[in-house]
C-alpha cells in the first residue's frame, strides 16, 4: 500500500477532524448513553473516512476509487448531521461542534479536488453502471488498449 497517503491534504484534514472529534466527544458525559452512542458513531465515521482514503489511494481503478469516495461522502455527511442532536441529548457544549462543521466544509472542498484528480482512463467497466467514468455505459465493451494501464508499473495510482 502507498505510504504517502499521509501526505495527501485530504487525509491530513481527516486526521485534524479525527483529533478534534476526539477532544469534543471526550466532553460527552459518561453516563449519557445517547451521547455515548453518538460518540461511537461519529468516531466510527471519521475512522471509516480515513480507511477509505487509504483504500482509494492504494488502487488504480477508477470505479474502486469512486466507490470509496461515495462512502467517504456519506460518512462526512453523517458526521455533520450527528451534530444536530447533541444539545437535545444533553450536551451543554454543543456549540463546539461548529468547529467540526467548519472542518468538514474544508474537507469537502479538498475532497472535490481529490476526486477530480482520479484518472478516468484507469477503469474496468462497472457492469452495475454506478461508478463508470462519465460517458461509459454499463454495457461498454472494452478494447484491450483501454486496459493497458493494468500493465503499467508506476507508483502513482491516480
Amino acid at each position: 500500500m502507498h505510504g504517502s497517503f499521509k501526505n495527501i491534504p485530504l487525509y491530513q484534514k481527516a486526521e485534524e477532524i479525527h483529533q478534534t472529534l476526539r477532544i469534543i466527544t471526550d466532553l460527552f458525559p459518561e453516563d449519557n448513553m445517547y451521547l455515548q452512542t453518538i460518540k461511537q458513531q461519529i468516531l466510527g465515521d471519521i475512522m471509516l473516512i480515513q480507511a477509505k482514503i487509504r483504500g482509494a489511494e492504494a488502487v488504480k481503478l477508477y470505479d474502486i476509487k469512486m466507490e470509496n469516495a461515495a462512502i467517504i461522502r456519506k460518512a462526512g455527511k453523517d458526521i455533520l448531521v450527528s451534530g444536530n442532536n447533541l444539545e437535545m441529548f444533553g450536551f451543554a457544549d454543543a456549540k463546539y461542534y461548529n468547529l467540526i462543521r467548519e472542518l468538514i466544509e474544508d474537507f469537502r472542498i479538498l475532497f472535490v479536488d481529490w476526486v477530480a484528480g482520479f484518472n478516468r482512463k484507469h477503469f474496468i467497466v462497472d457492469d452495475w453502471g454506478l461508478f463508470n467514468p462519465p460517458g461509459i455505459a454499463h454495457d461498454h465493451i472494452q478494447n484491450d488498449d483501454e486496459l493497458d494501464f493494468l500493465d503499467e508499473d508506476d507508483d502513482e495510482f491516480n
